[in-house]
């Protein structure tokens, strides 16, 4: 009998173990798929959004390539697209492509980081080549796929004008139709 009962016991100590552990699974198995549901919920929200702004900065980059140099050859075009990028990774600037790209365009006509973006005319690419092959720049230098071939510039001018702010650079190279212009202390952090 004594042996019996033993036995009853070990059972019944088991049997309660074996419901503090399914309760404890089951506390934290929904605990943990509302915490998954959360995130679910967060998360599939978050890449339509993301797809939205990550199109809204290629074309911002695109319209840059497309106005500022769509006259360049190819490495004109992809430095002007740099000098975007270097301007984004540079804590005195935007943190955004078209941060960048609209810097200081709402206010004063002409006055704005970008020409194109602030002469009063609209921003509509009319050659669908020549906008085509800058919304292909813009993706290539977008996710790195491209070398920078100014050294980190972050301005440049056309080689037919002479503005004043650039005897307080550093020249850099000219590339097409463009002078590049970098900080003599700077030091490209890509």
């Amino acid at each position: 009998m004594e042996t019996l009962s033993r036995v009853n016991n070990r059972a019944l100590i088991n049997t309660s173990t074996a419901t503090s552990l399914i309760g404890f699974v089951r506390t934290r198995f929904w605990l943990t798929v509302g915490i998954l549901g959360l995130a679910a919920t967060i998360f599939a929200a978050t890449p339509a959004l993301a797809e939205i702004a990550l199109e809204e900065e290629i074309e911002c980059l695109a319209l840059a390539i497309y106005f500022e140099a769509r006259g360049e050859p190819g490495d004109g075009q992809v430095a002007v697209a740099h000098v975007v990028m270097n301007r984004v990774y540079d804590a005195r600037y935007p943190k955004s492509v078209c941060g960048v790209v609209r810097q200081g365009g709402y206010v004063i006509l002409n006055r704005c980081q970008f020409s194109f973006h602030c002469d009063g005319r609209p921003d509509v690419p009319v050659d669908s080549v020549s906008w085509q092959r800058s919304i292909g720049l813009a993706k290539r230098i977008y996710w790195g796929f491209s070398q920078d071939p100014t050294a980190g510039a972050l301005w440049y001018h056309a080689d037919y004008v002479t503005p004043s702010w650039g005897t307080r650079l550093a020249r850099g190279p000219k590339i097409g139709r463009h002078i590049f212009y970098t900080e003599a202390s700077f030091t490209p952090s890509r």
